[in-house]
């Protein structure tokens, strides 16, 4: 199945080692795309907020950008669904802001558990719809097809195979009907088969009997990244390994350096099954989730809202950035007031838990700015002010007196008044440069 989504973004998938020298150079080129001015990556922690070491690794990527990539990181926490709204608000405006984010290592239920019907896929799809990077790699990946692998419930836990529901944000994307297996060729289990992210062979084919109707698997090797830009329809492998189109047991591999196009992956899957490309999508076997579950709502009044909360957020973003705090602050009621009319009318729809959920993240984004606006005004001068003063004393020392009366009378002019002591020189702001 191929399709245009509104996506306009950069979509990379890694089978492992999103923190290994390896990937740095993926990191980086995916960076490069969007300028100098894209700010820090963005960590989403979801997949292994369950995991004791949760802050550990958080730390651990965090350094992972900065000593490898050259460019700061900072975690968006959202590490289950039962967080406070503050939380959860924070964790979207961190999202929001973002040009390039992350989600990587843990586990794809835990993750799925906690993002379905949670107002984090949009996030992370907004990123893609305004052209920035978005980066799934390990348990993360696996959540982005139309199913997803329970992989420890299957490899540790010995439950039968079979899938879960999955995102499906690469369809929605990218126009691909597939299921994403990342750590395609692993071999760790030695003498056992562990390929296809611990399934092995036996496992895989079980699986490939229940997937939807068609759908194919889009496997991943470990340190390794399939590189999909959605605007130019453009594939790219990059990395060790190689990524991989399957269909009953048929395989068309794409090695590292491939660049071809998405609909290239399409057609190979076509080719393997031997029916049309545009095949309907469907189950075959496992329970399904019904279309509603899996496509995002059509309706022209879930289109206008949609229309209504980015013109807003739009608004708020743009004044933000203008430090028109007036207009912000308007753009927030004009959304509230959308929300509210909604909620009168007894709406009830995943896009206006959306809209609210928007609505969180801008406010939390405004009392982030209003925090750094209202802060002693000495505090933020006060580095310069003192670097000043310091060569002032130098001048007076080697009595240079027009340089030290002209740094003096300079400050005055800015609202800093220098007073010489005995004990040395001490300034105060004047009330009217503390205006912000």
């Amino acid at each position: 199945m191929s399709g245009r989504g509104s996506a306009r973004g950069v979509l990379a998938i890694m089978g492992s080692g999103e923190t290994a020298p390896a990937m740095a150079k993926v990191h980086r080129a995916l960076l490069d795309r969007l300028g100098p001015d894209s700010g820090p990556v963005v960590v989403v922690d979801t997949p292994y907020g369950f995991q004791e070491n949760a802050d550990d690794l958080s730390r651990r990527i965090s350094a992972y950008f900065a000593e490898s990539v050259g460019r700061d990181a900072v975690v968006a926490t959202y590490r289950s669904r039962g967080v406070d709204g503050l939380t959860t608000a924070t964790a979207l405006a961190r999202i929001g802001e973002a040009r390039y984010a992350m989600a990587g290592p843990g586990s794809p239920s835990y993750a799925l558990r906690h993002w379905v019907e949670g107002p984090i896929p949009a996030a992370l799809e907004g990123i893609l719809a305004s052209g920035g990077a978005l980066t799934m790699a390990s348990a993360a990946a696996l959540t982005l097809g139309v199913v997803t692998v329970p992989v420890y419930e299957i490899y540790k836990v010995g439950e039968d195979p079979s899938w879960l529901v999955g995102l499906d944000i690469l369809g929605r994307a990218a126009g691909l009907t597939a299921a994403v297996i990342p750590h395609y060729d692993n071999a760790e289990g030695g003498n056992h088969d562990t390929r296809f992210c611990y399934l092995g062979e036996r496992r895989l084919r079980t699986l490939e009997e229940q997937l939807p109707e068609g759908a194919f698997v889009l496997g991943v090797d470990g340190h390794t990244a399939l590189v999909l830009d959605l605007e130019r329809r453009t594939a790219a492998v990059a990395g060790l390994g190689s990524v991989t189109v399957r269909v009953d047991g048929r395989s068309t591999v794409f090695p590292s350096g491939t660049e071809t196009t998405i609909e290239a992956l399409v057609a190979a899957a076509a080719a393997l099954r031997g029916s049309p490309a545009d095949a309907p999508s469907g189950w075959s076997g496992a329970p399904a989730a019904s279309a509603d579950d899996r496509a995002p709502d059509a309706t022209p009044a879930a289109h206008a809202l949609k229309d209504e909360v980015s013109d807003h957020e739009g608004a708020f973003v743009h004044a933000l950035e203008a430090r028109d705090a007036r207009t912000a602050v308007a753009a927030l009621l004009e959304l509230d007031t959308a929300i509210e009319g909604r909620l009168r009318r007894g709406e009830d729809s995943p896009d206006l838990d959306s809209a609210r959920a928007t609505f969180r993240a801008l406010l939390v984004r405004l009392g982030e700015s209003a925090a750094v606006g209202v802060r002693d005004p000495r505090e933020a001068v006060d580095p310069f002010v003192e670097t000043l003063l310091e060569l002032r004393r130098r001048a007076r020392a080697n009595r240079d007196w027009e340089s030290a009366d002209l740094i003096r009378d300079r400050l005055a002019a800015a609202g800093v008044e220098v007073r010489d002591e005995a004990d040395g020189s001490v300034w105060t702001l004047e009330e009217s440069a503390r205006t912000v």
